[in-house]
């Protein structure tokens, strides 16, 4: 057996501790992340021990990066941000420069540089997406028109941090760190990074949106799910290795744009699916490697540094984000679970410090403060969340007070001009997230619809359309009464939840005992659940998913 093994060493220790201590952070209903993080500070030059392979677990970070920025592309929704556009993008981009502005005038009260400045308070803006999506999925708030707010608010962060990560590298000079400041160098310098970004978005989009998905397509026909998962993590980390290589890209634009170019296949929920696993081992690596190069010192050093540091990501891009989403019209319940969602940090975060620190823009003690300002961010922010729930009931409630109070909704009953006769015989579709559009798009051609959906602005959009569309939680009769499910041929669930998709069927079948019942299960758990709820045929999220209802629906059709 060889002596000198650092690579295996380093993951061993990586992985083991990264366990052991997630495992226990869970059981303390903390985020596994705060294990992670902490497991890496172990193992890290700063702590007494056994200290890992630096070096390598920063290249073992990178892949992290690549597979993190892999599943951001792969679950990026242009139609999910556009029917959220008119409070997340506002929302987001004015929150990010409030929460800029607070820590560039910490850095300056502290004698740091205008450039210092900037990179630190970017770098406290961005919330994790890692811990955002998980907190919504705990409270099975993810799909609800506040969580869809929560995540259409994220992307753009996400997308602006993406631009800030491209320019960076060409503006670092003048902002005082390596780098050329001449005007005319810096000129050219970032022309060409625009160039050069433009020329890979480019070819992304005309060229590898039609090859990788038929690629993926021809891997699968195959049959073979060991060659179906390696050919997307080839794509994946091969798209970012190629984009640094040729085009100057950084690793996560790359991964980025692996991800949205791969989500063009009917194979992406599979593709989502089987690289999870993988994404997921990466990302640990890449957290505990985050984790070593914190120095625990910091807290006992500069504990009013930390506590500031804190507080501009809890307090006060928490009070931004409220007053924002308040300010754009939205309920006090709804500005709750948004600005609440929002206060932490974390990946980019961490990528950016890296990235500032490279360039020599940011100091090493700013580095020790963003990682205390995340660690300690991610694990308070489950106690703000139970902290807020009170009020944020009380608010729905008064909300749905107001609402049966006052005169019906317009979009909660059909359009006066709807067509009577199109309602008998059609199909009434439940929920129009990702899953629903889709199935909305195979269906519409051959089937007469009509949707129920709880977010307003997709109703909308339907609408205006012309779509039939009703707005209102599928799970009262009200809305089901207004679907006309009396008249319909089949009612399609795409969403997974058991206690209203009982309540649902039982209604569905009250109003219209020949209804067939469709749903789509994100897990084998889920699918029983629906069985037993009593829907006639439950399809689990896989690729095919659309198509199944689709024949499902057309062998109903030859059977009458």
């Amino acid at each position: 057996m060889p002596h000198h093994i650092p690579l295996i060493t380093t993951l061993a220790a990586a992985l083991g501790l990264a366990l052991l201590l997630g495992f226990v952070a869970v059981r303390l209903r903390l985020p596994a992340l705060v294990g992670y993080l902490l497991a890496g500070t172990i193992i890290g030059p700063h702590t007494p021990g056994f200290v890992a392979d630096l070096a390598l677990s920063m290249e073992l970070a990178e892949i992290g990066v690549m597979l993190l920025m892999f599943g951001v592309g792969l679950h990026f929704s242009l139609s999910d941000l556009h029917s959220v556009r008119r409070v997340a993008a506002p929302g987001a981009l004015l929150q990010m420069t409030v929460a800029t502005c607070l820590g560039l005038l910490l850095a300056m009260w502290w004698g740091w540089s205008v450039g210092a400045g900037l990179v630190f308070g970017l770098s406290l803006s961005v919330a994790s997406t890692v811990v955002l999506l998980r907190a919504l999925e705990d409270r099975q708030q993810l799909d609800s028109p506040n969580g869809r707010i929560a995540v259409g608010w994220l992307l753009v962060e996400d997308l602006a941090m993406v631009l800030v990560l491209v320019l960076l590298p060409a503006l670092s000079g003048w902002l005082g760190g390596s780098g050329s400041t001449d005007t005319g160098a810096l000129l050219w310098q970032l022309g060409t990074t625009l160039l050069e970004v433009a020329a890979f978005v480019a070819l992304m989009l005309i060229v590898g949106k039609r090859l990788f998905p038929w690629l993926l397509w021809q891997v699968a026909r195959t049959g073979s799910r060991e060659l179906f998962t390696l050919c997307v993590i080839a794509a994946a980390v091969g798209i970012a290795y190629g984009s640094a290589a040729l085009f100057s890209v950084s690793f996560a634009l790359g991964a980025f744009f692996a991800g949205m170019v791969l989500r063009e296949s009917a194979l992406s929920h599979r593709a989502a699916e089987e690289s999870l696993p993988l994404r997921d081992a990466f990302a640990v690596l890449f957290f505990v490697s985050v984790g070593m190069l914190f120095d625990p010192a910091i807290l006992w050093q500069e504990p009013l540094r930390v506590l500031l540091v804190v507080l501009v990501i809890m307090l006060g891009k928490t009070l931004a984000a409220f007053a924002l989403v308040r300010m754009l019209g939205y309920p006090l319940h709804s500005a709750l679970t948004v600005s609440i969602s929002l206060a932490q940090i974390g990946e980019f975060s961490f990528i950016l410090v890296g990235l500032g620190s490279s360039l020599g823009l940011l100091p090493a003690q700013a580095q020790s403060l963003i990682l205390a300002g995340a660690m300690l961010s991610i694990a308070f922010n489950p106690l703000l969340f139970a902290l807020a729930e009170p009020w944020r009931q009380r608010a729905l409630a008064r909300t749905e007070m107001r609402n049966a109070d006052s005169l019906p909704d317009p979009l909660s009953v059909l359009p006066d001009g709807t067509d009577p006769n199109r309602l008998q015989g059609h199909v009434v579709l439940l929920g129009y997230g990702e899953l629903g559009r889709a199935l909305h798009l195979a269906l519409a051609s051959k089937h007469a619809t009509v949707i129920a959906e709880i977010d307003r602005d997709h109703v909308e959009t339907l609408r205006a359309a012309g779509q039939a569309a009703v707005w209102g939680d599928a799970a009262e009769d009200a809305v089901l009464v207004q679907t006309h499910v009396a008249r319909a041929r089949a009612l399609v669930l795409t969403f997974g939840d058991p206690l209203k998709a009982a309540r649902i069927a039982e209604v569905a079948r009250m109003l219209n005992p020949g209804v067939q019942l469709l749903a789509c299960a994100d897990s084998t758990e889920a699918a029983q659940a629906l069985r037993e709820a009593g829907f006639d045929q439950v399809i689990e999220a896989r690729a095919c998913q659309v198509e199944a209802v689709r024949l499902a629906l057309q062998a109903q059709a030859r059977a009458d």
